[in-house]
């Protein structure tokens, strides 16, 4: 009698912070689909990303840091092997529905030279795929309303009035429906809460709203890396909350149906964020403060992120793991689950969570090292690229600039070498040879 290994399902939500949820202490949105996720499984309090979506996308489907494979924003590496590759591999069956965006980012005359260039949807080595922004940017069209969607090698065409993440949703539930009876892997990667900020099928508006055209898009240099400014209708404060609430009505489906297939107990369900939230996206927090988003900036604001995880009978309820985890440690982490080996010459930077999941003791990182490098015009308002290594305390840049979090999270006030005191010096004599590690001759110790 063989064991059947357990099912994984990777959602990833867009531009949502860690404030944002209920249970990570935000009373702005409601989301209580996860905030029932954080009580009936792990709910961790220091998962960092990095603070734009395609560096976090690349290190989450490869286990890599970006110094290793990332080639420029919207990009995947072509020859890239993902967790689809290798999941697929091991005999699972794979599926990604969602946001793609990983080829040929860029919209005409903006950086030709990486015109044409990542991977291609169909190579990325899943056996099925229902996705938005499968090929050129100019022709990506609406995520939300009216979608263009790529399924399986042709473009829909019955998505008017429908909505994007409805779509996934469903091909994602269909295809969990068809293979109940196989060992599946299922990446969800969400649309939702990226801007242009709309109505959704659950406001009145939603019914008359018209999404942007294509080519009031490609016009604005604004939609590529940033927030669409389409009028009166784009505005955060109108439509934030209730695309966040959507985005979680739409994860309870997914829920549901494992539940009401009978195989929730042998399914893993990872949520997490792909960077911080937009920086016009405030929220108010537990402690009556006021937190803003800080996407595309490498303060906490733009890295911390929610993570939760259920798998009923293996996780234990309501735990807060306090460990580091960053996006590098998510294909290490489903793979432990999986009991699946890499290929022999797959090398992975990141560190498996699944110990902590099961509440044990695991091998928690001491930091965490992040490699940020945008490397798109488009990316209007992202700061120059950056190194830097974080803990639970200290974050230290490569330049020399050293920052206590614990008293100055916005890094107003730089601790220069030269000005340690004795806590500070052990801190950054700790940190600094972490960076001489960084380079792609040097394999990963973990």
């Amino acid at each position: 009698m063989t064991t059947r290994r357990p099912n994984i399902v990777l959602i990833m939500s867009d531009d949502l912070g860690y404030e944002v949820i209920g249970c990570n202490g935000g009373t702005s949105y409601r989301t209580p689909v996860l905030d029932e996720m954080a009580e009936n499984g792990a709910r961790f309090e220091n998962a960092h990303v990095q603070p734009l979506c395609t560096p976090t996308r690349v290190q989450l489907m490869t286990g890599k840091y970006n110094f290793r494979n990332y080639i420029g924003f919207g990009l995947m590496a072509p020859d890239e092997k993902t967790f689809g590759h290798v999941f697929s591999d091991a005999g699972y069956k794979t599926c990604i529905s969602g946001k793609w965006q990983l080829y040929s980012y860029n919209p005409p005359g903006v950086r030709p030279e990486l015109r044409g260039k990542g991977q291609k949807i169909e190579d990325a080595g899943f056996d099925e795929y229902c996705v938005w922004h499968a090929h050129h940017t100019e022709a990506k069209g609406s995520r939300y309303k009216d979608p263009v969607i790529y399924e399986n090698g042709s473009y829909r065409d019955d998505t008017d009035g429908l909505y994007g993440d409805d779509v996934f949703a469903d091909y994602a539930i269909d295809f969990i429906e068809r293979n109940k009876d196989e060992e599946f892997f299922v990446y969800f990667p969400m649309a939702l809460t990226h801007g242009p900020f709309e109505p959704t099928p659950d406001d009145s508006a939603f019914a008359s709203f018209e999404p942007p055209s294509n080519s009031e898009e490609a016009k604005s240099a604004k939609t590529f890396g940033g927030v669409h400014k389409g009028g009166d209708v784009d505005d955060p404060e109108l439509w934030y909350g209730s695309m966040v609430a959507y985005h979680d009505k739409v994860i309870g489906r997914v829920n549901q149906k494992l539940n009401e297939l009978g195989i929730a107990d042998n399914t893993l369900v990872i949520y997490v964020g792909d960077n911080g939230a937009p920086q016009e996206v405030c929220n108010i927090t537990h402690n009556h403060m006021t937190s803003c988003g800080g996407k595309g900036l490498t303060l906490d604001r733009g890295t911390h992120v929610p993570l939760i995880c259920t798998w009923p009978g293996t996780i234990p309820e309501g735990s807060t793991p306090t460990d580091l985890v960053d996006s590098s440690d998510f294909m290490p982490t489903i793979l432990d689950a999986a009991g699946i080996s890499p290929p022999d010459d797959y090398v992975m930077d990141g560190r498996s969570f699944l110990p902590q999941l099961k509440g044990e003791q695991g091998n928690p990182r001491e930091w965490m090292f992040f490699h940020f490098e945008p490397m798109s015009s488009n990316t209007v308002g992202i700061r120059d690229d950056a190194r830097f290594i974080r803990d639970h305390r200290w974050k230290l840049y490569d330049d020399g600039r050293l920052y206590d979090l614990d008293a100055d999270p916005e890094e107003e006030n730089t601790i220069q070498s030269q000005s340690d005191n004795a806590e500070q010096a052990t801190a950054r004599k700790r940190l600094t040879p972490v960076f001489a590690q960084m380079n792609k001759e040097t394999l990963p110790v973990n």
